[in-house]
Parts: structure tokens; C-alpha cells; sequence
């Protein structure tokens, strides 16, 4: 019995079908075409061997395109296409040969360079076929596209598919609801018409499942785009045998027996893993992951969404670390956005030795304005004791009225503070206050700007202040001066999660009288008057204070700094500063300024997480920043612009 039968230019053996080996030895000796009669003989008897060749038409494209001129015109590309599809006649794979008692898969994909498509059995492929789409055909839109390619891949199957079910694979899942539709248009009318024909089940399949249909078509159109954009993309192929990673994997997919279970493939001898075109390593890495991030139509995407568009279209290894590295260096993404940090260990204020010593202070802004004209109140918390002082006050007050409010409310009852802490009010900034405070001996400390957790304290006083304000007015907003009294005494009067006591009881060593406290305690439970005994009993309230505030800190800070990192910088260093919207003065602030400008010097580090910026005369605010709003500056790809214009 005959292994094999030579029948009409083809040779069938048990296991399929191939071309005949004479007639691919006379293609693979065809001398380069010289006239049009010429490329029309090669073109004909290349294209009776179609069915072996992976996305033919589109490989054909330039020696078709030397066809439809006036004279003859051999191209560069119409010499390499010609080289090519020899190389691939002797390459050409077995085919199985159609069994019509089994069910026959036709899977089919499109794009806007050409259309694909495979006829299959049991996992083997019968027939290859594909379509370079004219001018006109490229302008249909995606649903017509895909529409087009089913509809040309059973017609071309037609003789196999006429009598029998078969599925139809398509990875566009509009198609699904292809007979439900109820108005069409000309064209598609005429399509399904022609589909009603044939009886067959249309399923869908991710792009990433129809791999054999969607590499025809999506292959191709990678490769035509890289050749037009990128200059020298031809000598990519002749590349990959030098290259010390990729030169391995050429080698296993041309000598080894296991090639076939890799996920790589040669497609127009460029190498693919999948559908992704593995890059080698130089410029073009660098060029494709610019392209994808911020040229075109990129929109300046972070690290991972870039990662996910180059790792979708191409490979080369270590891939994470380049597209960070650019990322990381773009100079568009540095000046214009602002990304969140954790920088900046918490720092606690020093813990105080004795009451009276240490405060700080903050305005509460946009109450109702009341009868006595007041709108505002004005917010002294000691750090000791925690005992605190609300003040009602107008918000146009300048700072002499402000310091006349302090030495009646404050200063009268317990005396001139070592320390004032507060934010950088222009009461706070303004010469009177300071010069009055320094003839003193009173130090002045301030919060930096738009960081008001260096004033903490205060912060957390008036959010308990709104609180219980909102409480205790219920439907009478007007009414919140009468209720201030009230609202000082239950504060001063509730033990303190920091000191655990009350303030009452650390600054006056006892706890006031309440409504309730109508019998007077036991006479053992009082406080001895005694000089001595009460002045031991105060320092002992002081210890555990002082204790209970070490304590305190300590644990916040361990908590604090769980989520944070340290970040220092040094006299000299260059910095991107943070402005937020409260730096820029009324009116002149817009959303689509630029979130960071700089280079900036550093001048002079305060302390781990405030420091004193060189900024432009012009731009005057406060030239203090905390670390998060600092971020280190090591240069930057491009050129970036002056700082007057980041302005």
C-alpha cells in the first residue's frame, strides 16, 4: 500500500494534506520578477498554496500593489514580501484532511488591515484563510468588520459547510444576537440573507481564546504599524539571534523537539510570545513605552495602567522595572499631578512640666452671627492640664483686640505662657504680636502652612467644641454665646483620653461641684487643707500626668508611624514643592494649575519634618512646608519648564 498520493499538485499522506515538493521547489527557485506578466505567474501559483499560509494576503500586499500600477514598479517591500512567502512555502505545515462525519469549527477574526480566519476539526487545523481589505472596506466599523469576516470565511468554505451544523467562533459578542435583529440595513440584509443559507451556531470567544483567528489579524496589523512608525523596524528580525536573551529562544524554536510546547512563534520571522511582539533591548523599548503613556493618545497614566497597554501588545523581559523607571522620570507627571504621601514620622510636642506653661490657640470661623455682633470664637487650650478657654470674638478682630482678650480671659487667671503654639493666622503674623510676645520672653511657635496637625491639640478642642455647640443649641443657632459657659465647664469637667483625668482636677488638684453632688462627701474623702499633704497630693497629679502624656505619645506615635515613612532632606538638596489651593491667594487659583513646581532649594532644615524652601520672590507665601509636601527631585526626562511658568 502507497504511503501517500500525489493528486493534484498536492501530496496526501495518512496523517493530512501538503503541497507538492516539486512545485514548491519551483517556487522557492523563481528568480525575481521583472516584468507584470511575471509577478502574475508567481502570484497565481503562489496562491493555489494559500491554504498552508498563515495571514497570506496581507504577506502578498506589496507584490499585489505592483499589479494595479500603470508599469511595472519592483518595490523594496514587493523584494522582501517575495522572499518571504518562499521561505514560507517551505515551511508550509500538514493539513488534516476534513472528515465529514465530525463537526467542522470556523474561527474568524478581523481588523482594520485584514481579515482571518481557520477551519478546524478536533483541534486541527483543515484550511488557512485571509484577505487584505480594500480602501473602502477599512472604513466599516468594528460590527461590520467582524460581520464581513464571518461572512467571507463561509463563503470560501462553503463546498465543506453547505449540508452540515458547524460552530462559528467570534471573539466580537455583538454578533451573538446576529438573528434577532429586527431592522438592518441593505448590506447586512444581503449578508444574512446569505447566512440563512447554512445551518450553524454562532458562540463567542475572547480574543485572547481565539488565538489562531485573532493572531492572523491582530499580527498583522501590529506589524504594519511598527514598520510605518518606526524607522529600521525591518532589521528587528535579523536582530534577535544576537540578542543574549531572546538568541535562546530562536534556537529552541528552530532545533528543539519541544518547540512546539513553548508559548513563542515565529510570524513573519519576527518573534512573538502569544499575540505579544517581543522587543529587543535598546531605544525601541524606551520609544514603545513613551508612545503608550503620554504621545498620541496616551493620557499620562501611572505605572500600572501604562504596564497593562505595553505588557497587552508587546514583551521583553523585565518589562516592570522600564515602565516604572519612566514613569517615575516623565517630567509631564512630576509638575502636574499630585499624588498622596506618607512622609514624615509624627513628631509629638515636648511634654510639659507644670500647668500654665504651654498653650496653643486656634480660631472656630462661620458661626451665626449673634445680637452682640460676635460670629467667631476664640480657642485656648493649655498642654499640661488640657484645660481650655472659649472665647466668643468677631471674626475682623485685628490682634490688638485679640491680646486685650487674652490678658482678660487668659492671662488673668493663670498667668504670661512660656510657649504659644498657632497657626499662621494674620493675627498671628502680624508685628504687634510678636514684638508684644517677645518683650514677654514668650516663645512663638507656628504650624506650617496647610498642615494643621503640627497644632493638633487645637484642632481636635474644636472639633468637640462644634460638637457639643450642635448639641446644646438644638433648633436656637443664635443662641451659642448663652450656651459657651455650658460647653467650657462640661469640657474642663470630662476626663481626658491623653491624661486621663480631668483638667479641673490636674490644675486645681480637686473636681468641681456638679448639679448632682447636692451630699457632701464622707469626711475621709475630702482633701486634707493641710499645706503639705495638698501640696503632695498636687505633685503626685502632676507625675501621673506627666506619665499618662509620655505614655501617650508614645503609643500614637507607634501607631502614627505604622503607615508612614521617614523622609529627610538636607541644606542644599533640590525639591518638588506640593502648593495647595489655601497657599495661592483668592481668585487666582484654578484646578488645572500645575500641582508641583520646582526644582527648589532646600535653605535650612527646622526640623525631621519641616523646612525653609527657596522659593521666587514674586510668588510670596510662607516659604515653610512640611515634608509632605516635599518631593525629592532627580532630574527628570525632557526639558522641564522655569518655575515662573509653572506659576
Amino acid at each position: 500500500m502507497q504511503p501517500e498520493v500525489v493528486f493534484l499538485g498536492f501530496i496526501v499522506p495518512a496523517e493530512g494534506l501538503k503541497p507538492d515538493p516539486e512545485k514548491i521547489r519551483a517556487i522557492s527557485e523563481w528568480p525575481a520578477p521583472t516584468s507584470i506578466k511575471e509577478v502574475r505567474s508567481f502570484h497565481g501559483l503562489a496562491s493555489f498554496y494559500r491554504r498552508f499560509i498563515q495571514n497570506f494576503s496581507s504577506i502578498m500586499g506589496p507584490i499585489t500593489e505592483s499589479l494595479k500600477k500603470d508599469g511595472f514598479e519592483w518595490s523594496h517591500f514587493a523584494q522582501k514580501a517575495f522572499e518571504r512567502v518562499k521561505a514560507l512555502m517551505t515551511e508550509a505545515p500538514v493539513l488534516a484532511l476534513p472528515d465529514f462525519e465530525k463537526l467542522f469549527v470556523v474561527e474568524c477574526d478581523a481588523s482594520h488591515v485584514g481579515i482571518g480566519a481557520v477551519l478546524s476539526q478536533d483541534g486541527r487545523s483543515i484550511e488557512f484563510f485571509s484577505e487584505k481589505l480594500t480602501d473602502s472596506r477599512r472604513r466599516y466599523s468594528t460590527y461590520d468588520l467582524e460581520f464581513y469576516a464571518l461572512v467571507r470565511a463561509i463563503r470560501h468554505w462553503q463546498h465543506y459547510l453547505a449540508y452540515c451544523e458547524f460552530a462559528v467562533y467570534s471573539d466580537h459578542q455583538a454578533l451573538r444576537y446576529l438573528h434577532s435583529q429586527k431592522k438592518l440595513s441593505n448590506q447586512h440584509a444581503k449578508w444574512s440573507f446569505f447566512l440563512n443559507e447554512f445551518n450553524f451556531s454562532l458562540k463567542y470567544k475572547s480574543g485572547q481564546s481565539n488565538t489562531v483567528a485573532d493572531a492572523l489579524s491582530r499580527r498583522c496589523k501590529m506589524l504594519s504599524v511598527m514598520s510605518t512608525q518606526v524607522t529600521g523596524f525591518e532589521e528587528l528580525k535579523n536582530q534577535y539571534s544576537s540578542d543574549s536573551y531572546f538568541s535562546k529562544i530562536i534556537a529552541d524554536l528552530q532545533g528543539s523537539l519541544q518547540a512546539g510546547n513553548l508559548p513563542y512563534r515565529l510570524h513573519e520571522d519576527y518573534l512573538f510570545k502569544g499575540n505579544q511582539l517581543c522587543i529587543l533591548e535598546g531605544s525601541l523599548r524606551e520609544q514603545i513605552i513613551g508612545e503608550l503613556h503620554g504621545n498620541g493618545l496616551g493620557g499620562h497614566f501611572g505605572r500600572d495602567k501604562t504596564l497593562a497597554m505595553v505588557a497587552d501588545r508587546y514583551y521583553w523581559p523585565k518589562m516592570h522595572r522600564d515602565v516604572e523607571r519612566l514613569v517615575k522620570r516623565c517630567s509631564t507627571c512630576l509638575f502636574g499631578k499630585g499624588s498622596a504621601q506618607n512622609t514624615g514620622l509624627y513628631v509629638p510636642l515636648l511634654e510639659p512640666d507644670a500647668p500654665w506653661i504651654h498653650l496653643s490657640m486656634d480660631f472656630v470661623l462661620g458661626l451665626p452671627k449673634i445680637a452682640k455682633g460676635f460670629d467667631s470664637i476664640f480657642v485656648v487650650v493649655y498642654q499640661f492640664s488640657k484645660m481650655a478657654h472659649f472665647i466668643p470674638c468677631f471674626k475682623t478682630s485685628d490682634a490688638t483686640h485679640i491680646a486685650e482678650l487674652f490678658f482678660c480671659e487668659v492671662v488673668r487667671l493663670h498667668g504670661i505662657p512660656t510657649s504659644i503654639v498657632s497657626d499662621r493666622d494674620v493675627k498671628f503674623m502680624g508685628h504687634f504680636w510678636r514684638t508684644l510676645w517677645r518683650k514677654f520672653g514668650t516663645e512663638l511657635k507656628y504650624s506650617s502652612t496647610c498642615h494643621p496637625q503640627t497644632d493638633g491639640q487645637t484642632e481636635v478642642v474644636n472639633r468637640s467644641l462644634g460638637n457639643m455647640l450642635r448639641c446644646l443649641i438644638q433648633n436656637n443657632p443664635k443662641t451659642w454665646d448663652l450656651v459657651i459657659p455650658q460647653a467650657e465647664f462640661a469640657y474642663n469637667n470630662s476626663v481626658n483620653r491623653s491624661i486621663k483625668k480631668t483638667p479641673f482636677e490636674v490644675a486645681y488638684g480637686l473636681k468641681p461641684q456638679h448639679v448632682l453632688d447636692l451630699v457632701p462627701l464622707p469626711q475621709e474623702a475630702r482633701v486634707s487643707n493641710e499645706g503639705e499633704l495638698f501640696a503632695y497630693h498636687i505633685r503626685k497629679i502632676h507625675e501621673e500626668v506627666k506619665a499618662a502624656l509620655k505614655a501617650s505619645n508614645a503609643e500614637y506615635s507607634f501607631t502614627a508611624n505604622q503607615h508612614r515613612r521617614k523622609q529627610e532632606f538636607e541644606e542644599g538638596d533640590q525639591v518638588l514643592v506640593h502648593l495647595r489651593q489655601e497657599r495661592f491667594p483668592k481668585g487666582t487659583y484654578h484646578k488645572l494649575k500645575s500641582r508641583k513646581f520646582g526644582p527648589c532649594k532646600v535653605i535650612k532644615k527646622i526640623s525631621s519634618n519641616a523646612y525653609l524652601i527657596e522659593l521666587p520672590p514674586e510668588l510670596q507665601i510662607s516659604p515653610i512646608f512640611n515634608v509632605l509636601d516635599l518631593y525629592p527631585f532627580d532630574g527628570c526626562d525632557g526639558t522641564a519648564s522655569n518655575i515662573d511658568a509653572q506659576i
